[in-house]
């Protein structure tokens, strides 16, 4: 099962994964677009170059699927929508020939990613595929995602009077800013991987910088 695919297998099955994701239902969710999962993908690659023994065929088809089922952040049920894209996942690839020893492999990966579901993964490729998937929260992308994210969600941007939380505690449900630290600032511990948990410093960096800059124009124009 680990052994290294050609090329040429890989872009064959890239093509047929995004011929069927633009099969399925339209989502109106644009932190969640198919350039997401082409970004996903992307990172996971340079994670596999790192970890030559992880399955790429495993890890391309959980980067493409991952999010088949996405429900919002505040959904009741949002726990569970990685067990059910999983599911989903796993009847479409049945359903197109894709190896039938990796579907145990791809559904673990899925169900493996959420942050909400809090499943240990227990393979390679599944840690390999959240830390690609959680990469997509940091950075320049990650802050876009952010406040488009919290955009429909209805929050403010940030604290009128105290961004940085330093007298009051921290609600990224109320005010987007707050989430880098909230949630984002604790990504790179959780990384499975070590590539993964030096990309994450990197771009957390970034974020960071971001906050501090955008605290200053905001409270002295």
């Amino acid at each position: 099962m680990n052994a290294i695919l050609p090329n040429a297998t890989i872009d064959v099955w890239r093509a047929r994964l995004i011929d069927l994701l633009q099969q399925q239902p339209g989502d109106d969710d644009g932190a969640h677009d198919l350039n997401h999962f082409h970004r996903v993908w992307a990172c996971a690659r340079q994670l596999l170059d790192a970890h030559p023994a992880a399955d790429a065929l495993t890890v391309l088809a959980a980067c493409y699927l991952h999010d088949l089922v996405n429900l919002p952040k505040n959904h009741p049920e949002r726990h569970l929508a990685s067990r059910q894209a999983a599911a989903r996942a796993r009847a479409l690839l049945a359903a197109s020939d894709f190896p039938a020893d990796r579907l145990d492999g791809v559904a673990h990966a899925i169900e493996a990613h959420s942050f909400s579901a809090a499943i240990p993964p227990q393979s390679l490729e599944a840690r390999i595929v959240q830390d690609a998937d959680r990469m997509d929260a940091l950075g320049a992308v990650g802050l876009a995602r952010l406040f488009y994210t919290a955009g429909r969600m209805d929050s403010a941007l940030a604290h009128p009077l105290d961004p940085l939380g330093e007298a009051r505690e921290l609600d990224d449900r109320r005010w987007a800013l707050d989430h880098i630290e909230v949630k984002l600032a604790k990504l790179p511990a959780m990384m499975q991987t070590e590539a993964g948990r030096k990309m994450a410093e990197l771009r957390l960096q970034w974020l960071r910088d971001f906050r501090r800059q955008f605290c200053q124009e905001w409270l002295t124009g």
